[in-house]
């Protein structure tokens, strides 16, 4: 692990992850339909990826906000979960995940979701250990700072 001071950020897309799954009959229910489970075990998955590549090191999850499950992914979709940096605190960082399921033989992909996940980053002994803070290149990412900080704040309270 690399020896990260704070005051060296990272920008988004250094720690950008792409996850891509395969939606098999044992992922779904009698329906056919995605478990609602093994979606956020996915997310918690791409989120991690994201946070930890931004901390160069180990991270648990804190928090994951309220999930909502928009439209149903089939058996044989293909997943795509797209997770980024939005917001970096001292020890904590949140991360947004946006999941697409596609559906390869019609050519249909559909947005399913946003989700907001809140990581802490820890050394080796499991102590909370800081971050380096996110560098803002757009407005974008400007905008999902702040938003991100005033997600942090409503959790807290």
């Amino acid at each position: 692990m690399n020896n990260i001071f704070p005051q060296n950020g990272k920008k988004r897309n250094e720690s950008y992850s792409v996850m891509t799954e395969l939606v098999l009959p044992n992922d779904a229910n009698s329906i056919g339909n995605l478990l609602g489970g093994k979606l956020l075990h996915y997310i918690d998955i791409a989120g991690a990826l994201a946070a930890s590549r931004h901390t160069e090191g180990l991270v648990v999850t804190m928090i994951m906000d309220a999930v909502e499950f928009r439209l149903p992914i089939k058996v044989g979709n293909i997943i795509e979960l797209r997770a980024f940096v939005t917001w970096t605190g001292h020890t904590s960082l949140e991360v947004a995940v946006e999941t697409f399921a596609e559906n390869q033989f019609k050519g249909v992909r559909q947005f399913i979701n946003r989700v907001y996940l809140l990581f802490v980053a820890i050394d080796e002994n499991g102590r909370k250990r800081p971050v380096p803070p996110l560098i803002l290149e757009t407005d974008e990412e400007r905008s999902d700072f702040a938003a991100g900080a005033e997600r942090k704040q409503r959790r807290m309270r």
